[in-house]
Formats: structure tokens, sequence, C-alpha cells
């Protein structure tokens, strides 16, 4: 007589114990339902504000509520980040994160946040493959030949990079480890400066992103030495790769979307659904490609991943030159 309660007491635990998982999906399943921001931390008009409104209108379109572009300009995009960390972790508020952040991890001794254990990875992007270029009036053709001509002037080649800690100077900095080169290193703000000076001999070597040097480099007004990914570049598909000489070398700016620790993680997955689905849009991605980009979506735990890896590789290349923020 005992037996139809017992079933129905198993009954009524099995549905308790599905009730959260149902209520997460449906939360999955009803995400969004009032706008979203995506906090930039630079400036409007550079390639990071634009990549976030191209992410941020298709996702819009897919998800049928507002992505709200918010730019936090300052200290090399630890403001933006710090203002996510600090966010709700409820799914409305995305970081657009990438190389700086990295490598500020090393860069800067009293952050107010760790980057990898306050925001959590949702997807990867794109990256930016980097050129190693140089003025033409260097009589090296190759990166051999550039080698050899370095280590017989030692002191002497001028390195102009975007700024103290960016991902440009960090990737000339792990080349000189790599190759044993003595360069001098000069700062700009910003890799347009830093090219026109370079275009005008004033410095003599970059590594710098395709999409700002390949005009000058179809025209004569640079020299494409390699370029700095693990394979070449489609937009330059007869020019070799740095590790080809210097093995285990490569570089390249990225960007993907992080969102606060904590988030709940259907929300986090959805997400990731939905921009790996944008990124597999033909029209998206010839749109990525006009910006010079490569496309390389994953998972979550892939990005996690790979953001780890780039945070000890850069760590090192920082601590080993005694790089310091400007």
């Amino acid at each position: 007589m005992k037996l139809p309660h017992r079933r129905k007491f198993l009954h009524l635990a099995a549905g308790t114990v599905a009730l959260p998982a149902v209520s997460r999906i449906a939360r999955a399943q009803s995400y969004p339902t009032r706008p979203v921001r995506i906090v930039v931390g630079f400036a409007t008009g550079g390639p990071n504000d634009i990549l976030a409104r191209l992410i941020g209108q298709r996702l819009s379109e897919r998800l049928g509520q507002p992505f709200i572009i918010e730019n936090r300009p300052g200290a090399s995009g630890n403001i933006g980040t710090e203002a996510v960390v600090r966010a709700a972790p409820d799914g409305y508020t995305f970081l657009l994160t990438g190389a700086s952040d990295a490598i500020s991890a090393s860069l800067y001794e009293k952050l107010n946040f760790n980057f990898i254990r306050d925001i959590a990875p949702v997807a990867s992007l794109v990256k930016v493959p980097l050129v190693f270029e140089v003025t033409p009036s260097v009589p090296a053709k190759s990166v051999l030949e550039f080698i050899s001509y370095a280590k017989a002037n030692p002191g002497k080649i001028n390195m102009a990079s975007s700024g103290n800690g960016t991902s440009l100077h960090v990737a000339g900095e792990l080349f000189k480890m790599l190759t044993g080169v003595n360069m001098v290193h000069v700062p700009y703000r910003g890799a347009a400066p830093a090219i026109t000076d370079l275009i005008g001999g004033q410095v003599q070597v970059m590594f710098a992103p395709i999409s700002n040097s390949i005009e000058h480099i179809r025209t004569g007004k640079l020299r494409a030495l390699a370029v700095t990914t693990a394979t070449r570049a489609e937009a330059l598909p007869d020019i070799p790769t740095v590790g080809d000489f210097a093995p285990g070398y490569e570089a390249s700016t990225w960007f993907g979307i992080g969102v606060p620790k904590n988030t709940p993680p259907e929300i986090v997955e959805r997400l990731n659904k939905e921009i790996n689905a944008s990124l597999a849009d033909p029209t998206m991605k010839a749109r990525l490609a006009d910006l010079g980009t490569v496309v390389f979506g994953g998972s979550p735990a892939d990005f996690g991943k790979f953001i780890a890896d780039e945070t000890e590789k850069w760590g090192k290349v920082i601590r080993a030159n005694n790089i310091k923020p400007e």
C-alpha cells in the first residue's frame, strides 16, 4: 500500500531536481529581454570600435535587442575592462577583449582586477596578422638578410611601434629575443604616425598591422619581409612567415568577447553559439576580411586556453625586457 506514495515522492523529487535545469534553459532561450552593452576600452573609430559595432549589429539582428557600444578609453583598455569586471554578471554587459588585456596582465603591476580570474571567455572573434616591414633604404630583402644586417649594425636600427607595451611593440621584442638582434625601440602614439615615419626613413623597421600597411607595400613605399602569424596571410600570400626563419615565433593582434565572471553558463553558451554563427555568415566573413582580419571562432573553453597561453607568452617577453607602461 506504501508503493504508490513512494512512486509519487520519487516523481516529485525528480521534478524538483529538473526545475532548475528547465529554468536555466528557459532563461537562455528568452535571453535577451532588454538592450545589451558592449564595452570597448578604446576611443571611437579605431579597429576595436569598428569590430564591436559589426558584431553588435549582427547580434542585434539575430537576438532582437539593441547591442549598444559603450566606449571607455584609457590606460590601454584597462578602464573598460574594469568597468565590465564590476558589472552585474547577468549577460547584459560584454567586453570587447583583445591582446591588450593579455599584455596588461604583466605590464601593469597594480591592476584592480585579475583578467583571467574576473572575465569569463565567451568567444574568440578575429586575429589581425602583423607584417614585419622595413623602409626601402634598408638593404635586406629577406628575414635572414635583415638579421645579418642588424647584427652588423647593433643599436643603429630604430624599431617603431604604436607605443610601449602594445602588441606591435612586444611582437618586435619577441623577434629580438629569438634572433639576438639589437634594435632601438621608438614608441609612437598609434600605428599611423609610426608608419608615416617608417615611410619617411626616420625609423627603419616595424611590426605593423597588415591592414595599415598593405597599400604602402603594394606601391613600394615599404618592403614586407615576413608576416608574424604561424601561417602565411591571405592578403600577402607570397610573403613567408617570421617563424620560417625564427622557429617558435608567432604574434598577432586578436579580439574576442568576454563577460563578468559568474555570468550564467547557459547564457555564455547561447552567446557563443550566436557569435560563431555570425562569424560563419559569408557577408560577415567578407567584411572582416576587408578589414584585414582572420576569423577564428571556437568554444568558451578554447578561447580561455588561448587567453591563458597569450598571457603567459607575453608575460615572459615583458619581464625579460623590463617593459613598463608609458
